[in-house]
């Protein structure tokens, strides 16, 4: 092909056709650049196809994900209405000893050391490089403001953990009830909110306390009181906070999805 090109330019100027030459010239370099812009756009193409292959592997991961801290999310948010609905019979308790029960207070308080936290699945797409390759900017968007769309959510978390911890545990080590508390907790504590809902659950003979408490001292403590109403503060909060964070997990699971095929 080359030398057929050059044939024709040595036949032109052998003739004096130096127009006729020029324009030749001139077609021939357009061709060569024509050539060339194609080669260059068929490589864009096979890049382009290549990148989107790694996003919707990517959108699969996220996908899955997602769906995993919404999982999550959604059992915590479990747990914290129980503890709310423990702390609250514990109230009643404490505004009627008279009528208190014993075992019902100690299985309402093992709820409440249950102490959930939110620990979901962070992303840091931009260190691989990976974030660029999503094409929804409001998903870019949404998942670069992940981290910070949770802060407020284990922050709470962290100061009820500190109050159950420093606080509700030590009271109730005081009250001599703490192996009450464990027995019930390993051997009698059933909630649809537990992680492995089709475990079976070893039995452990943990027994109860020697002199246990009355129902009437466990529900005339001041300090439990005030701390069982601090438990309704904190974990009802933290679902505030949890359904905004869920409506998030949502809204970029329906971008996720609208961006698979």
């Amino acid at each position: 092909m080359i030398s057929f090109f050059r044939r024709i330019r040595q036949s032109l100027m052998r003739q004096n056709r130096f127009q006729r030459y020029f324009m030749y010239a001139l077609g021939e370099i357009l061709l060569v650049v024509l050539g060339i812009l194609i080669a260059l756009q068929i490589d864009n193409w096979n890049e382009l196809r290549k990148d989107r292959e790694v996003e919707q592997a990517v959108l699969l991961q996220l996908q899955e994900d997602f769906r995993s801290n919404l999982a999550q999310l959604n059992q915590k948010i479990q747990i914290r209405m129980a503890i709310i609905e423990s702390s609250l019979y514990i109230l009643d308790a404490t505004d009627h000893p008279e009528v208190a029960d014993r075992d019902s207070l100690i299985a309402r308080f093992s709820i409440l050391l249950v102490d959930p936290t939110f620990d979901p699945i962070t992303f840091d797409l931009s260190s691989t490089g990976n974030l660029r390759l999503l094409s929804n900017n409001k998903l870019k968007r949404l998942l670069s403001n992940w981290t910070s769309d949770i802060v407020a959510v284990q922050e709470i978390e962290q100061n009820w953990s500190d109050i159950v911890n420093e606080q509700l545990q030590p009271e109730l080590n005081q009250l001599v009830v703490t192996r009450d508390l464990g027995n019930y907790f390993a051997n009698d504590l059933e909630a649809d909110w537990q992680l492995e809902e089709a475990s079976q659950r070893k039995k452990i003979p943990i027994g109860t306390a020697r002199e246990p408490v009355s129902a009437t001292q466990i529900s005339e403590s001041k300090v439990l009181e005030g701390l069982v109403s601090i438990a309704i503060t904190y974990n009802n909060a933290a679902n505030i906070q949890s359904e905004t964070v869920r409506k998030r997990i949502e809204e970029i699971l329906s971008l996720i999805e609208s961006g698979m095929h």
